[in-house]
């Protein structure tokens, strides 16, 4: 039996395309977030409202530790959301 036929190597390879799809919609997810965010900043510039809002961002992490049922560490969840959080953050200024 050589390797590409072993039923681990086609676990895999099944996996790894799991991986693919979540991530192409991962993707798709992040930019629309990013096209809302950056709606946002329209208005909080119209409004007058600073981009940075340090409640809101405490908000965001708390209900997003809320609902993490793992496996996802809850540190982890923190410095992923902050990250995105950031980059939207920026897009806006």
């Amino acid at each position: 039996m050589d390797k590409e036929t072993r039923p681990d190597f086609k676990k895999l390879k099944e996996k790894r395309r799991s991986i693919d799809l979540l991530d192409k919609k991962l993707l798709v997810l992040l930019n629309q977030r990013l096209r809302i965010a950056l709606k946002i900043g329209k208005i909080k510039k119209r409004i007058g409202k600073k981009v940075y809002d340090p409640t809101r961002e405490k908000e965001v992490l708390k209900r997003l530790k809320t609902k993490n049922k793992g496996p996802v560490k809850e540190q982890d969840l923190i410095k992923i959301f902050r990250s995105i959080i950031k980059i939207c953050r920026q897009a806006q200024i």
